[in-house]
């Protein structure tokens, strides 16, 4: 059983629900992850999608951690393409210095998923394939060995130990591995894959200032209910609107599960919906410590990131509740342990 628990929180979007209120969601899930023992809570970055209103992740990021008082607060993560090194190092520095001791820099190499969006961010696709010279520039800054910019220093940064973590994305394994970095690897439904990318992190991992000994964190979605069926219920609102986003292009805000379950659905819409229910760890608390218990002897991961994502907000906080007693962070009453 993989026992250390943490929380990357998207700020899904509702429907009916104005976008400010998921923002205010997320920071009372932050207060709700720290009451239950949760290690991390991460928050993520998305431009100009509907249904997600998480685009400014270190501004999220110092709203959740000025609303907690000692679970680990970061990003999963800040889209180092889409921002100068510089001013990276700078807003993660007013953090930590804020939050000593608190922060976490999650780093992925992805950019705005159309065009439109990358024009709007002065990117394009090609700017993912300077991750890795991005990174070493960040490092730098936080470090003060960076030598492009001698008269120039990461003002509060430079100097202060703000853990990085990369997301596996692409090439991300590989240049977390070079780097020396812990490693996120996203979507444990593909098992065989997910085992391959750790397997080999581990195999070329280089030690560094930054990490003496690999360190994986595996991330998906987990739903724990009463029942099996209630747990899938849970699921249901994300993979409506990730069939969405394949046959409409646009990624909606979320549905209640009763509304989907009604709708009659095209053939592709059907497919592309039962896909994305599928392979997900859910079920009552005994299935999902199984699963994760299968999870943990495959995959050897030092901890679990959390992604789940639902209409109903009392089941989400339910689920979350359920998860943290059935790994024994809280107790049956709801105690931290």
């Amino acid at each position: 059983m993989i026992r250390k628990l943490s929380i990357l929180d998207r700020s899904r979007t509702r429907e009916g629900h104005p976008a400010p209120e998921a923002l205010r969601d997320t920071v009372e899930l932050a207060r709700a992850a720290e009451r239950l023992g949760y290690h991390r809570f991460w928050v993520s970055e998305h431009h100009s999608v509907p249904g997600v209103a998480g685009s400014a992740p270190t501004v999220l990021a110092a709203a959740v951690a000025g609303a907690t008082g000692r679970i680990r607060i970061g990003t999963g993560g800040v889209m180092l393409p889409n921002h100068q090194p510089l001013v990276v190092a700078e807003q993660f520095g007013v953090l930590e210095a804020l939050f000593p001791g608190r922060i976490d820099m999650g780093l992925g190499r992805s950019v705005g998923f159309t065009g439109g969006i990358r024009r709007a961010l002065g990117r394009d696709t090609g700017d993912a394939d300077r991750f890795e010279e991005q990174l070493a520039e960040l490092l730098g800054w936080l470090d003060g060995t960076q030598r492009a910019h001698p008269e120039v220093h990461a003002h509060p940064a430079e100097g202060l130990r703000i853990p990085p973590y990369v997301l596996a994305t692409g090439e991300g394994a590989a240049i977390a591995a070079r780097a020396g970095l812990p490693l996120v690897v996203g979507d444990i439904r593909a098992r065989a894959r997910v085992v391959e990318i750790i397997e080999k992190y581990r195999a070329e991992f280089r030690p560094s200032p930054w990490g003496t000994e690999p360190y994986v964190i595996a991330s998906g979605t987990v739903a724990v209910a009463t029942t099996t069926e209630a747990a899938r219920r849970i699921l249901i609102p994300e993979a409506w609107a990730l069939a969405q986003s394949r046959t409409r292009g646009s990624f909606p805000p979320l549905r209640p599960a009763e509304e989907i379950e009604a709708l009659t659905m095209t053939p592709k819409e059907r497919e592309l919906y039962e896909g994305a229910l599928t392979g997900h760890v859910h079920g009552t608390e005994a299935q999902v410590a199984a699963e994760l218990t299968t999870l943990a002897e495959l995959t050897g991961a030092d901890e679990l990131l959390v992604t789940t994502s639902t209409y109903d907000r009392t089941a989400l906080l339910d689920s979350f509740t359920g998860l943290a007693r059935l790994t024994g962070i809280t107790d049956r009453t709801g105690h931290t342990e």
